[in-house]
This record gives C-alpha cells, structure tokens and sequence, in this order.
C-alpha cells in the first residue's frame, strides 16, 4: 500500500489518513478535536449515568447535580496529577501549568478526583456514595472510551515499534518529539524522503478494552451482589488493562527518582485491592 506522504497509517489495514488535522477553527478561534471529543465522551457517559439510575429508581437530576461538580474538579484533577508527575517540565515555566491547550491531563488524577467528589457530594446529600458510585462508574468507563480517541487527533498515547495487524505509522514531523523512544528513532521507516515511526496504538487498545469492560458491566450490573460491587469491577477490570498498556507507552509518567511508571503501579494496586474487596465481600454474604 502506498502510503509516503500520508500524516498517518494502519499499514496492515490498508487504511490511510492523509492529512491528519487536530483542530477546527470557528471566527478564528481554534478548537482542538481533542477538547471536543472529551467533551462529547463527558455528555455519553452522563446519559449513561442517567439512564442506570431511572432502571434503579433513583432521581438522575441528583447525577447531574454532583456531574457538574465532578466534571470541574475532575479536570483540575487530571491536570494536577500530570503537572506533579512531570514536574520538571513546568517548574521554570509555572505559567504553563494553566495551559491546558497544549494537552497534558491524566485519566487517574480525573478518576481520583471524582472519586473524592462523589464523597463529599454523597456526605452533603446524605447518600450512599456506593449505591450512586455503581451508576457513576459506568458512565466514566463510556467517556473513557470516547474520550481516548482524543489521543489520536494529537498523535500521542503511543507505545514502542510493532508490526502487529493493528500497527500505527506516524509521520513524524507531527508528533511531539519528546514522545519518540529511542527504539522508535532507530527503526524509523523513511518513505520517498518521509521518516515514520512504526507504534502500538494503546489509546486504541485501551479504547477497546475498556469497551469491552463496559459491555461486562452492562451484562453484570443486574447480578451484583452488593452496593459498590460495579465500582471495584471498574477498577478491577480497568486497572488489568492499563497495567499491560501503560507498559507499551513512550511517554509514561514516572515516580520522582525512579523508573516506575505510576500509572501502572497504580494500576497494580487498585487490581489487587479490588480484588481483594469483591471476594472479601462476596464470602461474606455466603455466610449470612
């Protein structure tokens, strides 16, 4: 398949991008795809969580008065906790940190800060923060699978060389060079003069995992067997995923000193944790 020239290819699926454009621009303003598809990921995965709280009786304008909280807090969580773990490139340029348009949120840092929204939100309401958690969790496993997607309009979330049926061939002057592993560099392919690079698409993989955890969520959310059960699925089954992505990904977030991806040690835990809880939980009503 003929592909130099071209922004961007599945090169064994014969598919061909062949200008790749990242934005639109409305009365000269420029609006990046990626904000949009994250914004239509945060309207799916409302509507998700609405629909399970009418099947469970539950009022959805009370979802969509803790989304509103959630959503704010939620992306100042995600930029904080990317801003933390790559510290070193906003600490001479503190300024930057407000600067979202040049990309740089984490889906956990979103994932922890909603969590700890939904618990003060439930307190204040005199809720079941699990009860509404089981509903909540199901809508952002539906913007995570849309909002992914944002990834690839910026031609990042990336992982090393591969020629696998699903491999990504980028041209590189249009991707951000501090993503480009040196493995990457060496088995650069240059066409007519056009150098690529040659990736796992993990925003894909993990678009599709998660697709597939929320098709399981779905089937098993009218067989739970107590309040808080669809959470720890979410992080069961989301974090089995990222542990194995994130350890394809060139831009990974390390721990100070370390060469740990937190990510996916944070990853581990969760698994282990949640886990850990379900069985817990589960023998424990057999015995009732």
């Amino acid at each position: 398949m003929e592909t130099a020239g071209a922004d961007l290819s599945f090169i064994n699926l014969g598919i061909t991008i062949e200008h790749l454009r990242n934005s639109i621009s409305v009365f000269g303003f420029r609006i990046a795809f990626y904000g949009i598809i994250i914004g239509i990921g945060m309207l799916a995965g409302m509507a998700v969580a609405f629909s399970d709280a009418r099947r469970r009786g539950q009022d959805p304008d009370m979802y969509l008065d803790f989304a509103l909280y959630a959503i704010i807090f939620s992306i100042m969580g995600a930029r904080a906790y990317y801003v933390i773990f790559d510290w070193a490139n906003y600490k001479d340029d503190l300024l930057q940190i407000f600067n979202l348009r040049a990309g740089g949120l984490a889906i956990y840092g979103g994932v922890i800060a909603a969590v700890l929204t939904l618990i003060i939100f439930t307190r204040i309401r005199k809720k079941s923060f699990f009860s509404m958690a089981d509903s909540c969790v199901l809508g952002l496993i539906t913007g995570q699978i849309i909002g992914r997607w944002g990834n690839f309009f910026n031609c990042e979330a990336f992982g090393g060389f591969t020629d696998n049926l699903l491999a990504m061939r980028i041209k590189m002057s249009i991707v951000n060079p501090g993503m480009i592993s040196r493995e990457l560099i060496n088995k650069q392919i240059v066409e007519n003069g056009v150098a690529y690079i040659q990736v796992h698409p993990t925003f894909l993989y993990e678009s599709l995992w998660n697709l597939c955890v929320l098709c399981f969520m779905l089937w098993y959310r009218k067989r739970k067997k107590f309040d808080g059960e669809m959470l720890w699925i979410y992080f069961l089954g989301y974090g089995l995923g990222r542990v194995w992505i994130e350890s394809l990904r060139t831009d990974q977030l390390k721990l100070p000193g370390t060469t740990f991806a937190v990510s996916q040690l944070l990853s581990a835990v969760l698994v282990g944790v949640s886990a850990g809880v379900i069985l817990y939980r589960r023998r424990k009503l057999k015995k009732q």
